[in-house]
């Protein structure tokens, strides 16, 4: 074998664009962005989680390799989840959970043949069952796998304040300011049943579920950063649930 294979080289900072030889020997630990693809209103794009997940996966791998531990990288965005529930909107596309916790599941295994420590970020609360099952299996299998949520406190539930403040603060040309208009804003909690039997279509008839119109870009960099204070703070501690989940 040509020892000039086995020459140090700088280490990457994403997956994409490296190569094999940068990650030889390495052992790197992998953040993995999980989205979806589905509607959020007339006003954000339909990879508005991934956007997020990935957004949140960048600062984060930014914010880990600045402190002890420089080998983090990022892989590209898993960009379809589970969206049944948008499936009456033009663009969704839901490969459903089971599906999904099978891909998560296959993804790892072959990814931790050669990295030593992955996480899944997550962008999209409807992706949370197959992440679960999935990375539940995967660390039983003896994998160091983890999974954890892009969260904010008092977020809505879909397409509202939360998220168009994040896509103001990190996609702002992406946002349709002069099509958002407010949707349903009861609790999900009184949403659910209805919910359950007709998706987000039986509550909303824009797909939308709070208010976007108050949602700022100013806003959307304290959300932003509040997802990525989180996730740097659980991925630091590393102490997954049962289910797999850091917290």
């Amino acid at each position: 074998m040509n020892s000039a294979y086995h020459r140090r080289v700088v280490f990457p900072r994403e997956l994409g664009n490296s190569t094999s030889r940068q990650l030889h020997n390495e052992s790197p630990a992998l953040v993995v962005p999980v989205g979806s693809t589905e509607q959020h209103g007339p006003h954000l794009p339909l990879d508005t989680d991934t956007r997020i997940a990935s957004a949140v996966a960048d600062a984060l791998v930014t914010r880990l390799r600045a402190r002890e531990d420089s080998r983090w990288l990022t892989a590209p965005a898993i960009g379809y989840g589970a969206s049944g529930e948008h499936e009456g909107f033009a663009g969704t596309v839901s490969i459903g959970t089971a599906v999904l916790a099978e891909l998560l599941v296959e993804f790892a295994r072959s990814a931790c043949q050669w990295a030593g420590r992955l996480v899944f970020v997550n962008g999209h609360g409807g992706n949370v069952a197959a992440l679960r099952k999935a990375v539940a299996l995967l660390r039983y299998e003896g994998r160091d796998a983890a999974w954890c949520p892009c969260t904010a406190s008092n977020a809505d539930a879909h397409a509202g304040h939360t998220e168009t403040s994040v896509l103001l603060h990190i996609s702002p040309d992406l946002v349709r300011q002069d099509d958002w208009l407010p949707g349903n804003g009861a609790p999900l909690s009184q949403l659910m049943p209805e919910m359950l039997r007709g998706g987000v279509a039986a509550v909303s008839s824009l797909g939308v579920l709070g208010d976007p119109t108050t949602a700022t870009a100013e806003e959307g960099r304290r959300i932003f950063a509040e997802m990525v204070d989180a996730c740097v703070l659980r991925v630091s501690r590393w102490a997954p649930d049962r289910e797999g989940m850091l917290i």
